[in-house]
């Protein structure tokens, strides 16, 4: 059973570039109005750009972009978000907590600065957001919240202790999340992808060059899933590896 999500209000961050901006166009492509937030207004305007170029698919009008620039490691700027949303909007349907960073380096080799930017993105921010949007969640007759995690919440990759920990817990608070607001209604999903095909992991990977990868489309396909699948069958989280990996 799929279901329509046109005329739905989405909001992504991270998506002036790669996943987020890939998240941001196939929601549009849906037909959910779709709030781009990042810190670099000149990014959203490009993928802004992008979703006003759709065409229909299916009897769907693309929905429309609304750019709010703003800096999620900044919990003020968190609440001022919430609060134009509110205004604007009154409500909001699908959450999606995509931005995030990574640093390449041993335990020993990270600094407490690098330590703290990667627990400031990656689990502080997405805590905040679920936090201050879950009233403006509660109005929607069917909100998800789709937290984009990674394999290494599940395996600890060497070089990756600060980004390994953010992610182990991201997935963490996923999950007590979700047991305390499925009984009303609301939705906690979590997709781990693997290696995805972006300037991130081509800086933080070079080792990976050339080899076939996840690409940012095959996460737009597992948010696709979530938000237009929602049946009495749940899934909690998808994990995708690339195809040169050895399964499981």
């Amino acid at each position: 059973m799929k279901n329509s999500i046109a005329g739905e209000l989405a909001l992504v961050t991270g998506s002036g570039s790669g996943i987020g901006q890939a998240l941001a166009l196939r929601l549009a492509q849906l037909g959910a109005d779709v709030i781009l937030v990042g810190r670099t207004a000149a990014k959203l305007e490009q993928t802004a750009n992008s979703i006003a170029q759709l065409s229909a698919t299916d009897d769907v009008t693309p929905g429309k972009a609304h750019i709010m620039a703003c800096d999620i490691t900044d919990a003020d700027a968190i609440t001022d978000l919430v609060k134009t949303v509110e205004k604007d909007f009154g409500h909001l349907d699908i959450l999606v907590n995509n931005a995030g960073v990574l640093v390449s380096k041993t335990l020993e080799e990270t600094t407490t600065e690098e330590l703290d930017a990667i627990l400031s993105t990656n689990i502080r921010a997405p805590y905040l957001l679920c936090r201050e949007f879950l009233p403006l969640l509660r109005k929607s007759k069917a909100a998800e919240i789709i937290n984009i995690c990674s394999t290494v919440a599940h395996v600890g990759y060497a070089q990756q202790s600060a980004y390994a920990a953010s992610k182990h817990a991201l997935l963490g608070m996923s999950q007590s999340l979700a047991r305390e607001v499925y009984e009303e209604g609301i939705r906690v999903h979590v997709i781990s992808p693997g290696g995805v095909l972006t300037d991130m992991i081509a800086e933080a990977r070079p080792d990976l060059a050339g080899v076939p990868m996840i690409v940012p489309d095959d996460i737009a396909d597992a948010l696709e899933f979530f938000v237009t699948h929602r049946t009495d069958g749940v899934i909690d989280e998808i994990r995708l590896h690339r195809s040169t990996k050895e399964p499981f």
